[in-house]
Protein backbone atom coordinates (compact mmCIF):
# COMPACT_ATOMS: atom_id res chain seq x y z
CA UNK A 1 0.00 0.00 0.00
CA UNK A 2 3.16 1.99 1.15
CA UNK A 3 4.78 1.65 -2.50
CA UNK A 4 1.65 2.37 -4.27
CA UNK A 5 0.51 5.44 -3.04
CA UNK A 6 4.50 6.38 -3.43
CA UNK A 7 4.09 5.58 -7.08
CA UNK A 8 0.93 7.65 -7.38
CA UNK A 9 2.91 10.30 -5.78
CA UNK A 10 6.15 9.98 -7.99
CA UNK A 11 3.94 9.84 -11.40
CA UNK A 12 2.31 13.08 -10.90
CA UNK A 13 4.96 15.14 -9.37
CA UNK A 14 7.23 14.14 -12.94
CA UNK A 15 4.15 15.27 -14.97
CA UNK A 16 2.95 18.28 -13.24
CA UNK A 17 7.02 19.24 -13.21
CA UNK A 18 6.95 18.90 -16.96
CA UNK A 19 4.29 20.85 -17.97
CA UNK A 20 5.81 23.52 -15.78
CA UNK A 21 9.00 23.59 -17.83
CA UNK A 22 7.41 23.40 -21.34
CA UNK A 23 5.01 26.18 -20.15
CA UNK A 24 8.28 28.24 -19.82
CA UNK A 25 8.49 28.87 -16.04
CA UNK A 26 11.84 28.86 -14.32
CA UNK A 27 12.69 25.52 -13.23
CA UNK A 28 13.04 26.27 -9.82
CA UNK A 29 9.37 25.27 -9.33
CA UNK A 30 11.02 21.59 -10.25
CA UNK A 31 13.28 21.30 -7.88
CA UNK A 32 10.59 22.46 -5.37
CA UNK A 33 8.36 19.77 -6.35
CA UNK A 34 11.22 17.17 -5.94
CA UNK A 35 12.25 18.62 -2.50
CA UNK A 36 7.96 18.27 -1.55
CA UNK A 37 8.54 14.98 -3.00
CA UNK A 38 11.45 14.26 -0.56
CA UNK A 39 9.84 15.20 2.21
CA UNK A 40 7.55 12.88 1.73
CA UNK A 41 9.31 10.09 1.25
CA UNK A 42 10.88 11.05 4.71
CA UNK A 43 7.51 10.43 6.41
CA UNK A 44 6.76 7.08 4.47
CA UNK A 45 10.11 5.94 5.12
CA UNK A 46 9.49 5.77 8.50
CA UNK A 47 6.53 3.87 8.32
CA UNK A 48 8.25 0.72 5.77
CA UNK A 49 11.47 0.30 7.70
CA UNK A 50 11.88 -3.16 7.93
CA UNK A 51 10.20 -4.43 5.23
CA UNK A 52 12.06 -5.61 1.83
CA UNK A 53 14.21 -3.39 -0.40
CA UNK A 54 13.06 -2.13 -3.80
CA UNK A 55 13.35 0.25 -6.67
CA UNK A 56 12.03 2.37 -8.68
CA UNK A 57 12.71 3.63 -12.45
CA UNK A 58 10.15 6.59 -13.26
CA UNK A 59 9.79 8.66 -16.29
CA UNK A 60 7.90 10.64 -18.74
CA UNK A 61 6.99 10.26 -22.68
CA UNK A 62 6.56 13.25 -24.86
CA UNK A 63 5.12 13.39 -28.49
CA UNK A 64 8.02 15.12 -30.71
CA UNK A 65 5.49 16.41 -33.03
CA UNK A 66 7.77 18.58 -35.43
CA UNK A 67 10.84 15.61 -34.93
CA UNK A 68 13.39 18.25 -33.94
CA UNK A 69 14.59 15.50 -31.06
CA UNK A 70 13.90 18.64 -28.48
CA UNK A 71 10.90 19.43 -26.28
CA UNK A 72 8.72 22.49 -27.53
CA UNK A 73 5.20 24.02 -26.97
CA UNK A 74 3.61 21.94 -29.44
CA UNK A 75 4.85 18.24 -27.87
CA UNK A 76 2.74 16.73 -25.16
CA UNK A 77 2.41 13.43 -23.16
CA UNK A 78 2.18 10.25 -24.65
CA UNK A 79 -0.12 7.60 -23.37
CA UNK A 80 0.68 3.96 -24.54
CA UNK A 81 3.87 3.97 -25.25
CA UNK A 82 6.00 1.26 -24.91
CA UNK A 83 9.30 1.81 -22.91
CA UNK A 84 12.74 -0.38 -22.66
CA UNK A 85 15.04 -0.24 -20.00
CA UNK A 86 18.11 -2.33 -21.10
CA UNK A 87 20.95 -2.77 -18.71
CA UNK A 88 24.48 -4.33 -20.01
CA UNK A 89 27.35 -5.37 -19.09
CA UNK A 90 31.00 -4.76 -19.93
CA UNK A 91 31.22 -6.62 -23.24
CA UNK A 92 27.56 -5.20 -24.56
CA UNK A 93 25.51 -8.47 -23.49
CA UNK A 94 22.35 -7.39 -22.36
CA UNK A 95 22.06 -8.85 -18.66
CA UNK A 96 18.53 -7.37 -17.82
CA UNK A 97 15.36 -5.16 -19.43
CA UNK A 98 12.54 -4.71 -18.73
CA UNK A 99 9.27 -2.98 -20.45
CA UNK A 100 6.35 -0.57 -19.45
CA UNK A 101 3.79 1.34 -20.98
CA UNK A 102 2.57 4.77 -20.09
CA UNK A 103 -0.69 5.99 -18.60
CA UNK A 104 -2.71 8.37 -18.96
CA UNK A 105 -0.16 10.85 -17.94
CA UNK A 106 2.39 9.91 -20.12
CA UNK A 107 4.52 8.56 -17.52
CA UNK A 108 5.90 5.33 -16.37
CA UNK A 109 7.26 3.17 -13.15
CA UNK A 110 9.29 0.35 -13.31
CA UNK A 111 10.16 -1.64 -10.25
CA UNK A 112 13.05 -3.66 -9.47
CA UNK A 113 13.64 -6.34 -6.54
CA UNK A 114 16.61 -5.47 -4.16
CA UNK A 115 19.22 -2.29 -5.38
CA UNK A 116 20.81 -3.29 -8.70
CA UNK A 117 23.07 -0.62 -9.73
CA UNK A 118 20.80 1.33 -12.99
CA UNK A 119 24.02 3.17 -13.84
CA UNK A 120 24.44 1.61 -16.88
CA UNK A 121 21.34 1.25 -18.18
CA UNK A 122 19.50 3.05 -20.69
CA UNK A 123 15.52 3.71 -21.44
CA UNK A 124 13.91 4.36 -25.14
CA UNK A 125 10.98 4.17 -26.82
CA UNK A 126 10.18 0.67 -28.37
CA UNK A 127 6.82 1.91 -30.45
CA UNK A 128 3.37 2.12 -29.04
CA UNK A 129 0.74 -0.27 -27.25
CA UNK A 130 -2.38 -1.98 -28.74
CA UNK A 131 -4.32 1.07 -26.72
CA UNK A 132 -2.59 3.81 -27.99
CA UNK A 133 -4.42 6.00 -30.70
CA UNK A 134 -1.88 9.00 -30.60
CA UNK A 135 0.32 8.09 -33.78
CA UNK A 136 2.93 9.30 -32.23
CA UNK A 137 5.28 5.87 -31.73
CA UNK A 138 6.60 5.37 -35.14
CA UNK A 139 9.84 7.06 -34.95
CA UNK A 140 11.57 7.49 -31.27
CA UNK A 141 14.13 10.36 -29.72
CA UNK A 142 17.63 9.20 -28.33
CA UNK A 143 17.65 6.95 -25.46
CA UNK A 144 18.21 8.13 -21.78
CA UNK A 145 20.13 6.72 -18.72
CA UNK A 146 18.46 6.54 -15.70
CA UNK A 147 19.78 8.86 -13.12
CA UNK A 148 19.89 8.40 -9.38
CA UNK A 149 17.66 10.45 -7.19
CA UNK A 150 18.14 8.97 -4.03
CA UNK A 151 18.77 5.91 -2.19
CA UNK A 152 17.85 5.34 0.93
CA UNK A 153 16.61 2.38 4.18
CA UNK A 154 18.13 -0.15 1.08
CA UNK A 155 15.45 1.50 -1.58
CA UNK A 156 16.70 3.29 -4.34
CA UNK A 157 14.51 5.93 -6.75
CA UNK A 158 15.66 6.84 -10.48
CA UNK A 159 14.62 9.03 -12.79
CA UNK A 160 14.48 9.00 -16.41
CA UNK A 161 14.97 12.28 -18.59
CA UNK A 162 11.61 12.81 -20.89
CA UNK A 163 11.91 10.54 -23.59
CA UNK A 164 10.54 11.41 -27.33
CA UNK A 165 8.33 9.62 -29.63
CA UNK A 166 8.10 10.58 -33.23
CA UNK A 167 5.31 10.97 -35.89
CA UNK A 168 5.86 9.79 -39.37
CA UNK A 169 6.02 13.12 -40.41
CA UNK A 170 6.30 16.83 -38.85
CA UNK A 171 3.63 18.54 -38.25
CA UNK A 172 2.63 21.50 -41.06
CA UNK A 173 2.61 24.37 -38.45
CA UNK A 174 6.30 23.33 -37.09
CA UNK A 175 8.94 25.87 -38.13
CA UNK A 176 10.63 25.57 -41.07
CA UNK A 177 14.38 25.87 -38.97
CA UNK A 178 13.59 22.62 -38.01
CA UNK A 179 14.64 20.74 -40.59
CA UNK A 180 17.07 23.46 -42.48
CA UNK A 181 17.73 23.38 -46.04
CA UNK A 182 22.07 23.95 -46.49
CA UNK A 183 22.58 26.87 -48.34
CA UNK A 184 24.52 26.92 -51.57
CA UNK A 185 28.33 26.79 -51.61
CA UNK A 186 29.50 29.94 -52.37
CA UNK A 187 33.39 31.10 -52.94
CA UNK A 188 34.68 32.80 -49.93
CA UNK A 189 34.59 36.34 -49.35
CA UNK A 190 32.67 36.86 -52.70
CA UNK A 191 30.64 39.78 -53.07
CA UNK A 192 26.47 39.40 -53.32
CA UNK A 193 25.78 39.24 -57.15
CA UNK A 194 23.69 42.23 -57.00
CA UNK A 195 23.72 45.57 -58.84
CA UNK A 196 22.38 48.83 -57.58
CA UNK A 197 19.98 51.06 -59.70
CA UNK A 198 21.40 53.98 -61.85
CA UNK A 199 20.99 57.24 -59.87
CA UNK A 200 18.68 60.07 -61.59
CA UNK A 201 20.31 62.87 -61.88
CA UNK A 202 19.13 66.10 -59.84
CA UNK A 203 17.25 68.79 -61.52
CA UNK A 204 18.98 72.03 -62.22
CA UNK A 205 17.80 74.58 -59.60
CA UNK A 206 17.03 77.79 -61.47
CA UNK A 207 19.43 79.98 -60.77
CA UNK A 208 18.74 82.62 -57.98
CA UNK A 209 16.90 86.11 -58.26
CA UNK A 210 19.45 89.02 -57.75
CA UNK A 211 19.21 90.94 -54.65
CA UNK A 212 18.08 94.63 -55.18
CA UNK A 213 21.04 97.27 -54.03
CA UNK A 214 20.72 97.91 -50.15
CA UNK A 215 19.94 101.78 -49.81
CA UNK A 216 22.37 104.02 -49.41
CA UNK A 217 22.98 105.17 -45.37
CA UNK A 218 21.98 108.07 -43.66
CA UNK A 219 24.51 110.74 -44.14
CA UNK A 220 25.85 111.42 -41.07
CA UNK A 221 26.58 114.91 -41.95
CA UNK A 222 25.05 117.80 -42.99
CA UNK A 223 23.33 117.50 -46.93
CA UNK A 224 21.29 119.17 -49.10
CA UNK A 225 19.88 118.78 -52.50
CA UNK A 226 18.23 120.72 -54.95
CA UNK A 227 15.13 119.69 -57.00
CA UNK A 228 16.77 119.15 -59.67
CA UNK A 229 18.73 116.01 -58.29
CA UNK A 230 16.02 114.52 -56.53
CA UNK A 231 14.45 114.08 -60.60
CA UNK A 232 17.07 112.27 -61.86
CA UNK A 233 17.12 109.09 -62.54
CA UNK A 234 20.84 108.12 -61.30
CA UNK A 235 19.67 109.10 -57.51
CA UNK A 236 16.67 107.26 -56.94
CA UNK A 237 18.08 105.43 -54.32
CA UNK A 238 17.96 108.12 -51.81
CA UNK A 239 14.45 108.36 -52.02
CA UNK A 240 13.68 106.57 -48.97
CA UNK A 241 10.54 107.25 -46.36
CA UNK A 242 8.02 107.91 -49.19
CA UNK A 243 8.48 107.23 -53.00
CA UNK A 244 7.99 109.08 -56.25
CA UNK A 245 4.25 107.70 -56.42
CA UNK A 246 3.31 108.57 -52.62
CA UNK A 247 0.30 111.33 -52.82
CA UNK A 248 1.38 114.72 -51.43
CA UNK A 249 -2.48 114.16 -49.36
CA UNK A 250 -0.65 111.11 -47.81
CA UNK A 251 2.54 112.70 -47.24
CA UNK A 252 1.71 116.34 -46.06
CA UNK A 253 -2.24 115.65 -44.59
CA UNK A 254 -5.50 117.05 -44.74
CA UNK A 255 -4.34 120.61 -44.80
CA UNK A 256 -2.31 119.91 -48.08
CA UNK A 257 -5.36 117.51 -50.15
CA UNK A 258 -7.81 120.52 -49.83
CA UNK A 259 -5.15 122.67 -51.57
CA UNK A 260 -3.27 120.33 -54.27
CA UNK A 261 -6.36 117.48 -54.54
CA UNK A 262 -5.97 113.64 -53.59
CA UNK A 263 -4.55 112.67 -56.61
CA UNK A 264 -0.92 114.41 -57.41
CA UNK A 265 1.85 112.51 -56.67
CA UNK A 266 4.90 113.51 -54.92
CA UNK A 267 6.62 113.61 -58.40
CA UNK A 268 4.41 115.54 -60.07
CA UNK A 269 4.83 118.36 -56.98
CA UNK A 270 8.05 118.22 -57.81
CA UNK A 271 8.02 119.64 -61.66
CA UNK A 272 5.55 122.26 -60.21
CA UNK A 273 6.79 126.04 -61.41
CA UNK A 274 5.44 129.32 -61.95
CA UNK A 275 3.33 129.94 -59.16
CA UNK A 276 3.91 130.57 -55.15
CA UNK A 277 1.69 127.41 -54.27
CA UNK A 278 3.60 125.14 -56.98
CA UNK A 279 6.45 126.60 -55.96
CA UNK A 280 6.08 125.70 -52.60
CA UNK A 281 5.01 121.82 -52.87
CA UNK A 282 8.35 121.41 -55.01
CA UNK A 283 10.76 123.02 -52.46
CA UNK A 284 8.36 121.86 -49.38
CA UNK A 285 8.91 117.88 -50.94
CA UNK A 286 12.65 118.52 -51.75
CA UNK A 287 13.04 119.37 -47.63
CA UNK A 288 11.26 116.28 -46.67
CA UNK A 289 13.26 114.33 -49.06
CA UNK A 290 16.52 116.04 -47.92
CA UNK A 291 15.42 115.71 -44.11
CA UNK A 292 15.23 111.76 -44.76
CA UNK A 293 19.00 111.45 -45.81
CA UNK A 294 20.50 113.65 -43.49
CA UNK A 295 20.72 113.70 -39.76
CA UNK A 296 22.03 117.31 -40.01
CA UNK A 297 19.79 118.92 -42.19
CA UNK A 298 17.48 121.99 -41.33
CA UNK A 299 14.65 120.60 -40.89
CA UNK A 300 12.96 117.52 -39.26
CA UNK A 301 10.75 115.79 -41.15
CA UNK A 302 7.73 116.64 -38.94
CA UNK A 303 9.18 120.19 -38.92
CA UNK A 304 8.96 120.42 -42.62
CA UNK A 305 5.11 118.82 -42.61
CA UNK A 306 4.54 121.44 -39.80
CA UNK A 307 5.59 124.45 -41.71
CA UNK A 308 4.06 123.31 -44.79
CA UNK A 309 0.86 123.16 -43.30
CA UNK A 310 1.07 126.81 -41.63
CA UNK A 311 2.15 128.30 -44.75
CA UNK A 312 -1.35 126.67 -46.32
CA UNK A 313 -3.43 128.01 -43.76
CA UNK A 314 -2.01 131.54 -43.87
CA UNK A 315 -1.67 134.06 -46.55
CA UNK A 316 0.11 134.15 -50.49
CA UNK A 317 2.88 135.85 -48.66
CA UNK A 318 3.81 133.50 -45.78
CA UNK A 319 3.31 131.11 -48.55
CA UNK A 320 6.24 132.61 -50.31
CA UNK A 321 8.31 133.18 -47.37
CA UNK A 322 8.10 129.43 -46.47
CA UNK A 323 8.83 128.35 -50.06
CA UNK A 324 11.86 130.47 -50.06
CA UNK A 325 13.58 129.44 -46.84
CA UNK A 326 12.70 125.92 -48.13
CA UNK A 327 14.65 126.85 -50.73
CA UNK A 328 17.26 128.36 -49.18
CA UNK A 329 17.84 124.52 -46.69
CA UNK A 330 18.00 122.63 -49.97
CA UNK A 331 20.59 124.70 -51.52
CA UNK A 332 22.49 124.30 -48.57
CA UNK A 333 22.73 128.03 -47.26
CA UNK A 334 25.92 128.31 -48.96
CA UNK A 335 28.23 126.11 -46.56
CA UNK A 336 26.20 122.43 -47.21
CA UNK A 337 26.91 120.61 -50.51
CA UNK A 338 24.89 117.35 -51.40
CA UNK A 339 26.05 114.00 -50.98
CA UNK A 340 24.36 112.07 -53.55
CA UNK A 341 26.95 109.48 -56.16
CA UNK A 342 25.31 107.41 -58.63
CA UNK A 343 23.27 104.40 -57.25
CA UNK A 344 24.54 101.31 -58.63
Amino acid sequence: LYLSVLHILISQIHFFGSLLLLSGLPAVFMDLAEKLFFAAFLILSVAIDGMQADTMVTGTVFCDQCKDGQRSLFDYPVNGAKVILSCADSNGQITMSREETTNWFGSYTMRFNGAPDLSGCSAHVSGSGEGSTTGCGEGAGPSQNPKLMFRMFDMEMYTVDSLLAQPAQPMQYCSTSSNPVPAPDTPPNSPPHFKLPPVPPLPSLPPLPSLPPLPPVIFAEASACPSEKWTLPEYKCYWRGVNRDTKVAVAFGMVAARRYGTDITLWHGLQGRGDPYRTLLREGITALLNSYNSFQFSYHPLGVVQHMNLALMGTTRSVLHTALRFKRANSGAGNVTCKFTTCK
